[in-house]
């Protein structure tokens, strides 16, 4: 392509799209010129005509569309040349390249008035990706208090799955008595990771049980609970 004006595009990030389609018969490598927005752009007919039912491909044969030209009889087109330098390369070799301060917005607006389908359907893509990255929250901890003896602790803990961490062991002392020996309990806390879809519903990242809020609340304040038995057990053994 050759162009009047001088374009710099920098920090580019490229998707590739692969043309299925031939472009048809008859539309030999011609030159054409578009006089967009008072930009020349020079290219050829079998270029534009890569997406067949594009405004470019019915422009440059001739046969429904009918253009103004400029004195050098390049076709005018009322459209910002900004964005139209990265529809042609499109057009070209199937890659989107942008300018790093170059708006999506703005090339999706020019790619449905030209009418090019595989580019509107890469933008789309590229914006809900970056829209749902944005929304993503950051997960939550879950707690969860579990009342075990001292002969099953160890058995508790190492049997632990589905994403539950130990994360404190409280000493309740000694609920009951059976015969001389002293049964000592202990407050396990276990926590995991809960997920926040984009749509504001939990979910875990195996997509198993889903924690509602109510849950959320109680088992914390669970966890409160027994951190002030076990204060208050050490108090009253410090001061008999």
């Amino acid at each position: 392509m050759r162009m009047e004006g001088r374009e710099e595009m920098q920090d580019a990030v490229g998707l590739r799209c692969t043309w299925d389609i031939p472009p048809p018969a008859g539309t030999q490598a011609k030159w054409v010129r578009l006089n967009v927005g008072g930009t020349v752009f020079l290219t050829t007919r079998q270029t534009l005509c890569r997406e067949q039912k594009s405004f470019l491909c019915r422009l440059c044969q001739g046969e429904e569309l009918q253009s103004d030209r400029d004195e050098t009889g390049a076709y005018l087109i009322d459209r910002d040349p900004t964005y139209f330098g990265p529809i042609l390369n499109f057009l070209r070799h199937g890659k989107l390249v942008l300018d790093k301060d170059m708006a999506e917005e703005g090339i999706l607006e020019e790619a449905e008035f030209y009418n090019i389908g595989p580019l509107i359907r890469i933008i789309k893509d590229r914006m809900e990706e970056k829209d749902y990255t944005v929304t993503q929250v950051p997960p939550k901890h879950v707690y969860r208090v579990l009342q075990c003896q001292e002969e099953e602790l160890t058995q508790m803990v190492s049997t632990m799955s589905d994403g539950w961490r130990f994360e404190q062991l409280v000493n309740i002392g000694s609920s009951y008595n059976y015969g001389n020996e002293d049964q000592t309990e202990f407050l396990c806390v276990v926590s995991k990771e809960l997920y926040n879809s984009p749509n504001g519903l939990s979910s875990e990242p195996s997509h198993k049980a889903k924690n509602t809020e109510e849950d959320l609340e109680e088992e914390e304040q669970e966890v409160e609970e027994a951190e002030a038995e076990a204060e208050a057990e050490e108090k009253g053994a410090a001061n008999p």
